[in-house]
Parts: C-alpha cells; sequence; structure tokens
C-alpha cells in the first residue's frame, strides 16, 4: 500500500486588520522637532484593563494625538496561526495633547490615571526610537526593569543610529531601548560589531 502525506503549508490569517497607533502620521517624525507646540505636552495615560485600543480609537475620532506602540504576534486559534497586534505596553498609551484635548480624553472613561511628563524632549525621543523599531519589524521582547550599562548606538544596518544601553544575558547580546518615564524598555539580539561606544 502506498501512504500518501500531503503538507500544507501554514499561512497567518489575521484576526484584525491593524488599526490607527499613531496619529497623526507624523507625529514621531524627525520633522515634528518643537515639543511645545500649541501648549502641547506628552502624557502617559495608565488605562482601565484591556483598554488600550479603544482609548486610542476613542483618541482618533476626537482628533488628539497619540501613540500606541502596537507589535504583531502569532498564535494558534483552532490549529490556525492567527496574526494580532497587541500593546506593547500593557494598559499604557501615550497622549499629546493640549490642556483641552486632557479634558475630552478623560469623558472617555477609559482613563485610571493620567501621568506627567517632566522630561518632554526625552520621552519624545525614546518613542520616535521606539516607532522605528516597530516600523522595521524587529522581535522586541519587553523588558521590566532596566538594568544599568554601557550606553551605545547602533553604526550599521537598518537600525543605524538607534540609542540604548547593551546588557548581557545568557551569552547573547541585546540591546535595549529604553522608554525611561515607565522605567520600561525594549528589547532585540544584536551583534556586538554592530554597536559603538556612545
Amino acid at each position: 500500500y502506498a501512504i500518501g502525506i500531503v503538507v500544507e503549508k501554514v499561512q497567518a490569517m489575521p484576526i484584525l486588520q491593524k488599526e490607527c497607533s499613531v496619529y497623526p502620521e507624523n507625529l514621531l517624525s524627525d520633522t515634528v522637532c518643537d515639543i511645545h507646540a500649541e501648549n502641547r505636552n506628552w502624557r502617559a495615560i495608565f488605562t482601565r484593563s484591556r483598554q488600550e485600543k479603544a482609548l486610542a480609537r476613542d483618541l482618533l475620532r476626537r482628533e488628539i494625538p497619540f501613540f500606541l506602540p502596537l507589535v504583531s504576534r502569532q498564535s494558534y486559534v483552532r490549529s490556525k496561526i492567527v496574526e494580532s497586534h497587541l500593546p506593547l505596553f500593557s494598559s499604557y498609551v501615550f497622549m499629546y495633547a493640549t490642556e483641552d484635548e486632557r479634558v475630552r480624553a478623560l469623558t472617555t472613561n477609559r482613563i485610571v490615571e493620567l501621568l506627567e511628563v517632566d522630561d518632554q524632549m526625552t520621552l519624545h525621543h525614546d518613542l520616535r526610537q521606539l516607532n522605528r523599531l516597530i516600523e522595521l519589524g524587529a522581535p522586541l521582547t519587553v523588558e521590566q526593569r532596566l538594568q544599568p550599562g554601557r550606553p551605545v548606538r547602533v553604526k550599521s544596518g537598518v537600525m543605524r543610529g538607534l540609542q540604548g544601553t547593551v546588557v548581557q544575558r545568557r551569552g547573547r547580546t541585546r540591546l535595549i531601548i529604553a522608554v525611561e518615564f515607565l522605567q520600561n524598555g525594549v528589547s532585540l539580539e544584536i551583534d556586538d560589531f554592530m554597536v559603538e561606544p556612545h
């Protein structure tokens, strides 16, 4: 008897399309250089549980500038690989708003706390680097506790110019891109020859 085995290539199927994660599109670009334009300030929003995307939709409808870092994740559902877009930092959305927009955002009833940001330029820089890594599709891992280490800059490749801190873990070099305000960061594996002291 001959037995035939058919192997099907399994492709990831999206559960939902990726939603808007940054509004306006140029919010984190190099062209947005006046961080205090129109009396706007960055604030970190701590949302109610699992309300990050819903809040982002509300802010978009109200035309309030925001950034919700979303990353693609694959998982198995009913023996199929599905792709979803999940918040990188659970319960956090970043808003760049005027005082009036801050008040309007509170009417969504999705916000637990608004965290004021003392160093506006640093947070803007951190979020810009984070957004660039997400756009490049870098495999990011959330790091809950930032470890002290030597600051470095990536000197070659598509991530050239990004800055972070290098830490050693299980014999691998990892570059941490920090969002210092949250005391969180993301990391990716990188070869030593690609970085230089900063």
